[in-house]
């Protein structure tokens, strides 16, 4: 029996996402997660939140050659795992909605994807909302920047509607989706010819 299109509800993935950057930033642990998708999700989403924060250290012009190396490394190992979560989500999903109609259109980007975008967007909204109210920036740069936070706000609200009606027309056999192996190759010692070469 396929689970009902709250199994996977955008509002609540966005609940998650804002709840963790609030408790991430305070060094907080976040509560449990209450479903195996929520714990996934969470997963998912401290890979990107580590992830932005290796990022603004790679971009510190003071930093030294062996802080960025010790930083690019890092940021290879959280993106990785980010992907490697996209899939599990999917595969995940993949079962729950699973017998899928074989004749329905083919969906371009999975629910693990956009939730992976869902993700990333709440990450620009958190940090776009600090500077509307950093007390060292002109008036200028904070009214911008509560521009950009209206922008982007739209634009999380739309991809959040959008998965939910990905994920219900999947329920109801319009779409189906497939897991998309991301094949990265930087990382693997036997397709990485620098790494296989030495």
């Amino acid at each position: 029996m396929s689970p009902s299109p709250a199994y996977l509800n955008a509002r609540h993935t966005l609940h998650l996402h804002d709840q963790a950057n609030q408790l991430w930033h305070q060094e907080t642990a976040t509560p449990a997660p209450s479903s195996p998708l929520d714990t996934l999700v969470q997963a998912q989403h401290r890979e990107n939140f580590d992830l932005w924060h290796e990022e603004d250290k790679a971009r510190d012009p003071h930093a030294t050659d062996a802080a960025i190396t010790a930083v690019k490394h890092a940021i290879d190992r959280y993106n990785q795992r980010r992907n490697d979560l996209v899939e599990e989500i999917d595969l995940h999903l993949l079962e729950q909605a699973e017998p899928q109609n074989p004749t329905a259109p083919l969906h371009s980007e999975t629910p693990g994807l956009i939730i992976d975008r869902l993700s990333i967007l709440s990450l620009k909204l958190f940090h776009t909302e600090e500077q509307t109210r950093r007390a060292s920036a002109t008036e200028e740069h904070r009214l911008r920047n509560r521009e950009r936070l209206a922008l982007l706000t739209t634009q999380r609200d739309d991809l959040a509607q959008c998965l939910d009606q990905l994920w219900s027309d999947i329920l109801q056999g319009r779409r189906r989706f497939k897991i998309y192996r991301q094949m990265k190759m930087y990382n693997d010692p036997n397709l990485n010819p620098v790494l296989y070469g030495s």
